[in-house]
């Protein structure tokens, strides 16, 4: 059952504005920590972020200074593909349904998505680019690009007719070559550019020749046998490739079972028969002696600076013995004399935490891939280690065969498993509390003291990307803080005020190395007051620890109070939150905690059924209820009420110092047997008691406190309320409490509103009464405005509903287990906090969840302040810097890091673009290579380049037709001759009668000088050979005008034929070519 006393006019408000049922839409504001079905991993290297798909349909990024940022995909599938389009601030994803998704990494949502049809075996982006390889079921590679101005993804008209499972693009010399695997262990060097085959393996062709290698763990030494291996072999199924060399001579493929080949590729550009006169060498590396051994699931080379081209470590996942010890295998291979003589000079096994799902290759800067010195790996249940492959390395030196040690483990902002949490709360401190400016004050140098601590550690987390957000301009209205037990005794302390928690303090069980009570009892209760900044701590072995986050250099005292007295020690414990108390009453488990009359008094509940009020200024006991006098059933709530808070006459000084005052009240207390009894604060005298009778025992629950009233559970049904009262309440200081409180009881079957002065009557009238359908476990009352409060119900299936709190009404219903992608676990409930405004946070396994269940404006995280998962500025920067040549940017006077970020930038998988204009060539010939069919692209040296000539019709020579070259190949000043010739040659032909708007009459003179042949004196003699002149070059002009048909109708012809071609050629298969 749950409890919750307000003032009795809230019910009475007029349910107008009640919130409608379609705006009640939760939504997830933070989560924190690794998912447990987190299964896949992807690195930007120039961002420096970390992303993490899982089985669920989620993706979690992970940045710097605790900026982590989830995005949910609208189906609960799994991932099977996640990469970056690095630098660019989107990353793509490919979940199992075959749909493949673009999600923009500022406003965490998806860009665009594409259903492909058919099911894809192989994914990878062209490195700085956003072209997109994807090789599908029906054995083709095609072509797609990610517009990010039209938010677009298109499919490009440009394919490779393979059965592909894999395909890798090799950016290195060669930079329009890919690398193709098919489904029945073939290999295939594909150029895109020139569309042709460059090569052909096949792990049985036998003009290879072979090696094999093994690296046992067993047996230090290396076994290497000469002898060609058999050629005869059964087909082998290749389920994953890499890269092996920076210029692309050696590929590792790794097989289903269990055997890693090295491949030695050609390099040079040469037609295929002369590739085949290259090295046709075959290594073959095996792991593990065993017949049957698990597959070769995944392939990663990190190349070694000292060896260039010719070695570097190979990280392996699979191929050891089925059965055995699940390990991640790195490998020393080296083959400065040439592939043939290839070695495995040192290994090392990682021991895993748990089950394997990734790893990838990072470096500490913006270096190459293939130029690393950092790896994570991503073990189920959601564990993320780091480990430096100097570390790794050094181990090998020292020929130590195992390892289980990571160098760093991903620090969870909020610890949940290790060590586990046990409790929490969430307070709300308003500027216009005594306490604001202090605590305040105390949050920002803890802050400073933490990131201090953190520069100062030896390896630094290699994940800092991500822009903090925008801190208010103005002085923060509102202090949020986040506080939480666990099992090891131990509390810490966020600061919540911003939406990227910051650790402010981790307060551990001992005080000055000297432990309290039992050793490492898990912390069952908290409670924090604002007004004092004193902090309740209550373990299962009935301590109670008083701490003061504010503290004199001259307070080094502690008290430790038990029922024989009390103890006072002087104890130095340095900065941070110090111990003013430690209180020992009673070996039972402390179930609640609450302070009243602004943090003078202390209410503690136990789980025996007693209850002490203490003194927090005099660090003394009021009283302690005996189990006589009360019921013995455990406290699940209680809650501490005042006739008259505001003339209490508190004085306004430090708010370390104020001082007691006579205060009176009520401390209601409901028990697990579902007993209210109401107790004077002062005396501990009881001033009421209801009995109700119940068939089961109430389950034992940690009490959420908040500002509205007190919180218990109940198994079983409500009967009815038998009143007891020990003392009159008419005219005393109870009855402005009792007639003035209403009380609202929860059960997990029930919801019922009743005034407390009627049920202290023992009148059964129920202002509001609604029976439940589910089984409720937990229930809040959140202010929504002013005047309106509603009512948060969470049942045992997950569901949550909000209620009107005026009339129990239904106003929305959500599932949190379909919004987080969780399953409900058995004491969730235990672990969930929440705020006035609004806020809820819930903890399942590793993880913690932010959540918004209101819909009006959030008044304390407005959208400017959330962190940006992708710097805009940085991005700029390296584009900017990678246009400049080192000088330039010398000149320019470019800042060290980004000079840096370019240099280092450079040297990545495209180092082949040393300048701005080299990239932009990149990308255009990508683009032209791409905009068309295979076998069909536009040749640039046989375009026609009519308009650069005219026609001569007195020279055409229809027998011997003239071939023209290409533009391309005349120089500028061949073009203006030939020009200036056209020109003439028109003159020619139509004697300038282009220039001239109406023909003229010509002279006599004029003709037979044009046409006067020697000897011929008469003008009939010059007509007749003008006449024909005309009549040869109408002729001429007639064959011409037939041979321009012929050339039409051949155009045709060979268009349709190239349109019959590339379809025949679609149905092909790649050994057809």
């Amino acid at each position: 059952m749950f409890s919750r006393f307000f003032q009795k006019s809230s019910p009475q408000q007029s349910p107008q504005n009640v919130m409608q049922s379609e705006k009640f839409d939760p939504k997830v504001l933070l989560h924190y920590g690794v998912p447990s079905s987190a299964s896949i991993l992807a690195f930007d290297r120039v961002q420096r972020l970390l992303a993490v798909a899982t089985l669920d349909g989620r993706i979690k990024v992970f940045g710097g200074d605790n900026i982590e940022g989830i995005m949910i995909s609208p189906k609960q599938t799994s991932f099977k593909n996640l990469e970056f389009l690095e630098n660019q601030g989107f990353l793509a994803s490919v979940s199992s349904d075959n749909k493949i998704q673009v999600w923009d990494l500022r406003n965490r949502q998806i860009a665009s998505a594409l259903q492909w049809e058919s099911i894809i075996t192989s994914f990878s982006i062209i490195y700085g680019t956003s072209y997109m390889l994807v090789g599908t079921e029906h054995g083709l590679v095609y072509v797609l690009k990610f517009d990010s101005e039209d938010r677009k993804v298109n499919i490009l008209p440009y394919y490779i007719p393979t059965d592909v499972i894999s395909a890798s693009w090799f950016t290195g010399l060669k930079p329009f070559r890919l690398l193709v695997a098919y489904e029945n262990g073939v290999l295939l060097l594909w150029d895109a550019y020139e569309d042709r085959i460059v090569l052909i393996r096949d792990h049985k062709d036998i003009e290879l020749k072979r090696k094999k290698v093994t690296s046992y763990l067993d047996d230090p030494k290396n076994e290497h046998s000469d002898d060609k291996l058999e050629h005869e072999e059964e087909d082998k199924e290749i389920s994953c490739v890499s890269w092996a060399s920076s210029d692309g001579s050696v590929v590792v493929v790794g097989y289903v079972d269990g055997d890693i080949m090295f491949w030695n590729l050609p390099t040079a550009d040469s037609p295929i028969d002369q590739d085949k006169k290259m090295s046709n060498n075959l290594v073959k590396l095996q792991l593990s002696p065993s017949d049957r051994r698990l597959p070769i699931i995944l392939l990663h080379w990190c190349a070694n600076k000292s060896w260039i081209s010719s070695g570097g470590e190979l990280f392996v996942y699979g191929g050891e013995k089925i059965g055995s010890e699940e390990v991640l295998t790195v490998l020393s291979v080296e083959w400065s004399r040439g592939i043939e003589n290839l070695k495995c000079t040192g290994r090392i096994d990682i021991a895993l935490r748990g089950s394997f799902a990734d790893m990838v290759l990072l470096s500490s800067d913006c270096h190459a891939e293939g130029d690393c010195n950092m790896l994570f790996v991503l073990t189920s249940p959601g564990q993320l280690d780091l480990y430096e492959k100097n570390c790794l390395s050094s181990l090998m030196s020292k020929k130590q065969r195992k390892t289980s040690s990571p160098t760093m483990q991903y620090s969870i902002v909020i610890p949940t498993l290790e060590p586990q949490l046990t409790t929490t709360m969430l307070d709300v401190v308003d500027h216009d509390a005594k306490s604001f400016t202090a605590l305040s004050e105390i949050l920002v140098a803890a802050k400073q003291l933490s990131v201090q601590n953190q520069r100062s550690g030896k390896i630094k987390w290699p994940l800092i990307g991500g822009v903090p957000g925008q801190l208010f301009k103005e002085d923060r209205l509102i202090i949020q803080i986040f506080i939480a037990g666990y099992q090891d005794g131990s509390v810490r302390i966020w600061d919540a005020s911003y939406p990227a928690l910051s650790l402010v303090y981790n307060i551990k069980p001992e005080v000055n190395g000297a432990k309290m009570g039992s050793a490492n009892s898990p912390v069952s209760a908290l409670d924090f007051c604002p007004d004092t900044l004193h902090l309740a701590v209550g373990d299962e072995s009935g301590i109670v620890r008083l701490y003061g986050l504010i503290r004199s250099s001259d307070d080094t005292t502690l008290h430790f109070v038990t029922e024989n007295g009390t103890e006072v020690h002087n104890v130095n414990q340095g900065d941070g939150p110090h111990c003013k108390a430690v209180f020992s009453l009673q070996n039972s488990s402390v179930c609640g905690l609450q302070f009243a009359n602004h943090g003078v008094k202390l209410a503690v509940g136990y789980e025996h059924g007693q209850v002490a009020m203490l003194d927090t200024i005099t660090s003394s006991v009021l009283f302690l209820t005996s189990s006589e006098s009360d019921t013995s059933s455990a406290v699940v709530s209680l809650n501490a009420k005042f006739s008259d808070t505001s003339c209490l006459n508190i004085p306004q000084e430090p708010v370390s110092d104020i001082s007691d005052n006579s205060g009176k009240g009520l401390v209601f207390i409901m028990t697990r047997d579902a007993h209210l009894v109401a107790i004077d604060s002062e005396t501990g005298n009881m001033v009421y008691a209801t009995f109700e009778l119940s068939a089961e025992k109430l389950q034992s629950h940690s009490p959420q406190k908040n500002d509205s009233g007190m919180q218990a559970n109940i198994q079983s049904e409500n009967t009815q309320d038998k009143v007891e009262t020990t003392n009159t309440i008419d005219n005393s200081y109870f009855a402005q409490i009792v007639l003035n409180s209403l009380i609202l009881l929860c059960s997990e079957s029930e919801l019922s509103l009743q005034s407390l002065s009627s049920m202290i009557e023992g009148s059964n009238k129920y202002t509001r009464k609604v029976n439940l359908v589910k089984r409720c476990c937990w229930t809040n009352i959140f202010k929504k405005d002013d005047r309106e409060r509603v009512l948060v119900v969470l049942y045992q299936t997950g569901d949550i509903e909000l209620r009107s709190l005026a009339t129990l009404e239904v106003l929305g219903e959500k599932s949190l287990m379909s919004i987080l992608r969780w399953n409900w676990k058995t004491d969730m409930e235990k672990t969930i906090c929440s705020s006035s405004n609004g806020q809820i946070i819930l903890v399942n396994g590793n993880e913690a969840a932010f959540l918004s269940l209101l819909p009006c404006e959030n008044v304390l995280w407005i959208p400017e302040c959330f962190p940006c998962l992708h710097d805009e500025v940085l991005a700029a920067a390296v584009d900017l810097t990678k246009s400049l040549s080192p000088n330039q940017s010398e000149k320019q006077g470019a800042s060290a890091i980004f000079h840096n970020i370019a240099r280092n930038f450079k040297a990545r998988k495209s180092g082949h673009n040393t300048n701005q204009e080299v990239h932009n060539n990149y990308l255009e010939n990508l683009e032209r290579c791409f905009s068309s069919p295979p076998f069909l692209k536009p040749s640039s040296d046989t375009e026609d380049k009519l308009d650069d000539f005219e026609l001569d019709i007195d020279e055409i020579h229809i027998e011997e037709p003239e071939v023209f070259l290409s533009s391309q190949k005349i120089h500028i000043d061949k073009k203006e001759k030939a020009k200036e010739k056209e020109t003439a040659d028109r003159q020619k032909l139509f004697e300038e009668s282009a220039t001239d708007s109406k023909p003229r009459a010509r002279t006599t003179e004029e003709i037979k000088a044009k046409y006067r042949k020697t000897g011929v004196q008469d003008a009939a003699t010059a007509a007749a050979l003008a006449k024909d002149k005309l009549m040869e070059r109408q002729e001429k002009l007639q064959l011409l005008n037939d041979h321009t048909e012929e050339l039409q109708n051949g155009a045709q012809d060979f268009a349709s034929m190239a349109a019959e071609l590339a379809k025949q050629m679609e149905n092909r298969k790649w050994w057809q070519l």
